[in-house]
């Protein structure tokens, strides 16, 4: 994990452009045992600790059906995320490698996702498994897992292809 301001051998910074062409509404927080960036799992585990996920006003009647899933998709903002870097090094084998080709939580838009095990419901705050982030961080949006649906239309031709 790169830690704040830290620039490996190999790695590469820009100035970032101004921020104006998106918004994002917080629709909740969610709560973890970690408090520290260097504490926390690189990769939530489904074993892992009941974490709790505590959703905002108006947005918790947009809970309703949500029990009918054992598995939710958690998108969330990596607010102490550096946001800077385009070429990192990760600590384990230190090759430069472009951003976009890493799991890291350093990226232009830190949106962090995980896939989590529904453990429970109290009122607005979901209790799950797997998460890897920090205690508060803002919660970005919610989705069942997409292995849970099959697809509306029968595959076309050309839906698979690559090139």
């Amino acid at each position: 994990m790169v830690r704040k301001n830290e620039i490996r051998a190999g790695e590469l910074a820009i100035a970032p452009p101004p921020a104006t062409d998106a918004s994002l509404v917080f629709i909740g927080s969610i709560h973890t045992p970690w408090t520290s960036r260097l504490d926390t799992p690189r990769q939530g585990r489904i074993d892992g600790p009941i974490c709790k996920i505590k959703i905002f006003e108006p947005w918790q009647r947009a809970l309703d059906g949500i029990d009918q899933y054992e598995r939710l998709e958690v998108l969330y903002w990596l607010h102490q995320s550096r946001r800077d870097l385009v070429l990192q090094c990760p600590a384990h084998d230190g090759v430069a490698r472009g951003t976009f080709s890493l799991r890291s939580p350093v990226r232009p838009n830190p949106i962090g996702t995980s896939i989590v095990a529904l453990v429970g419901i109290e009122e607005a705050t979901l209790l799950v498994r797997g998460l890897d982030c920090l205690d508060g961080t803002p919660l970005v949006d919610i989705k069942p897992d997409r292995c849970a649906f099959t697809p509306l239309a029968p595959p076309q031709p050309g839906d698979f292809e690559t090139g």
